[in-house]
């Protein structure tokens, strides 16, 4: 069964897969004539504007539920296993996809507020909303949401509380069940407070967490100002295949920085969208800048602050197809949140294990949080509204079961689930957004077109004319 799921991840994050990510980055980049670089004051503008309703949350509050989907295992255990399997080159491909990546993220964000609906007085929206009412393809929106119902409430899980128990044993000999038991009664506590629990929540625990982790790695990096211009070169040699050790793992330095950038970002995957349609803005748009810069906190800082702690220190090893190293710094020591662990021990041998312990359950526990709203988005999509609380209640049971077995199984196997779960949802998602970004331009021109005169850009379907947009017609 587990060679049968490592060889259907391999037909799912195949170099198609691969090509269409960062195709669609550059091609939406240059459809939006480069939003990531023109509007970057207005994506930080937007953060602080405050438009909250009783069905919708604050663009802020939006931001933390995204990010804390965003900010999770990737950031520390998936940069690890990026350089482990790409070498120190694939931490550029992982800004690259970032870049490109946040046109995407723009995109999606947008459609998802066009075409979201107030079901249980609250916004609902996503991809299987915009493909339904943007592409008229039930059949697509339907697989959409039955493949992140199944990826968001029991692949993705696993994935983030393995790490924290794998974490925390490590850094205090904590038992792993005693972790899983005690992870599956707080997310117990939290889940069925719904939406608004769940923002308030991750409205505090992710700027703490983010803020926390970064002082640490601009700590280490001062530490190592000398090393800096070296590491730089280190990644972008390795990266082009100019670096000598490095240069015969280009097309795996390529995969795995896009792979894991996506998996840590989760641009055009389709999970954000989730969290965008949620919040009460007066314009589509502004969301879909709000989370174009949640890609930027993601990967080109927290990301980047792990990968030079771990290539400062030499905390990592590189693998080659035939299982051996090409570079084995730490002997026995398996790629994941122990290299980052390993790293901030080298400057701080007391709380290196602990800190990463920690900050990794503030990361995970809050993306798993994102990923139980994002599934439950998709219940109510599937149902309708009918039978629902039967549906959540199954949730509920689902993603509580996938987390204490995270916890107790392999760590190879978790990840590689987690990844079969990213790429069957960015498939799908990337296709669709391709079919519908002429919609989102229009939003684009829209919003910038106002905003010449106006701060604070009012959108109106019946003016732009775009159907099935209902939530937005006659907007004042």
């Amino acid at each position: 069964m587990e060679e049968l799921i490592y060889l259907l991840n391999d037909i799912v994050w195949s170099k198609v897969l691969i090509a269409l990510c960062l195709f669609s980055g550059l091609f939406f980049s240059i459809k939006l004539r480069f939003p990531q670089i023109r509007m970057f004051r207005e994506m930080v503008r937007l953060l602080f504007v405050k438009e909250t309703s009783a069905q919708g949350i604050s663009s802020f509050q939006a931001f933390t539920l995204a990010i804390s989907g965003r900010i999770g295992t990737g950031n520390i255990a998936g940069v690890a296993t990026a350089i482990a399997m790409g070498g120190p080159g694939a931490v550029f491909w992982m800004w690259a996809i970032a870049f490109l990546g946040s046109a995407s993220a723009i995109i999606e964000a947008t459609l998802a507020q066009l075409y979201k609906e107030v079901s249980e007085e609250e916004f609902r929206g996503g991809p299987a909303y915009y493909i339904l009412k943007g592409l008229n393809n039930k059949f697509l929106a339907a697989l959409f949401a039955i493949v992140t119902v199944v990826s968001c409430g029991f692949l993705l899980p696993s994935v983030q509380s393995n790490s924290i128990a794998l974490a925390v044993e490590k850094a205090f000999r904590v038992d792993v069940v005693y972790t899983a038991l005690s992870i599956c009664l707080l997310l117990a506590l939290i889940i069925i407070g719904g939406v608004k629990r769940i923002s308030k929540v991750a409205e505090v625990v992710v700027p703490f967490m983010a803020i926390s982790y970064i002082i640490m790695a601009v700590v280490i990096i001062v530490l190592n100002i000398n090393e800096v211009p070296a590491t730089f070169a280190l990644i972008f040699k390795s990266a082009f295949a100019v670096d000598a050790t490095f240069g015969g793992i280009i097309g795996a330095a390529i995969s795995w920085g896009v792979q894991r950038g996506i998996y840590s970002n989760e641009a055009g995957q389709g999970t954000a969208p989730h969290a965008a349609a949620a919040a009460e803005v007066s314009h589509p748009y502004k969301q879909g800048l709000v989370q174009g810069f949640s890609v930027y906190v993601d990967t080109l800082f927290v990301c980047t602050a792990t990968a030079l702690m771990i290539l400062f220190t030499n905390q990592y090893n590189v693998l080659n197809d035939t299982s051996g190293f090409i570079v084995e710094n730490i002997p026995g020591v398996e790629p994941g949140a122990a290299f980052t662990q390993s790293a901030i021990s080298q400057h701080f041998p007391a709380i290196g294990d602990a800190f990463v312990a920690v900050a990794l359950m503030f990361f995970a526990f809050t993306t798993i949080m994102a990923y139980y709203y994002i599934a439950e988005s998709n219940i109510d999509f599937l149902f309708n509204g009918k039978k629902l609380q039967i549906g959540i209640w199954f949730l509920r049971g689902l993603i509580i079961i996938s987390t204490y077995l995270g916890c107790v199984k392999s760590a190879k196997l978790a990840w590689t689930l987690g990844d079969i779960g990213v790429g069957l949802m960015a498939w799908i998602n990337l296709v669709a957004i391709l079919f519908l970004y002429k919609k989102a331009i229009k939003v684009a021109k829209d919003y910038e077109n106002q905003l010449k005169y106006n701060k604070s850009p009012r959108f109106n379907a019946s003016v732009t004319k775009i159907e099935n947009a209902d939530f937005w017609v006659n907007k004042e």
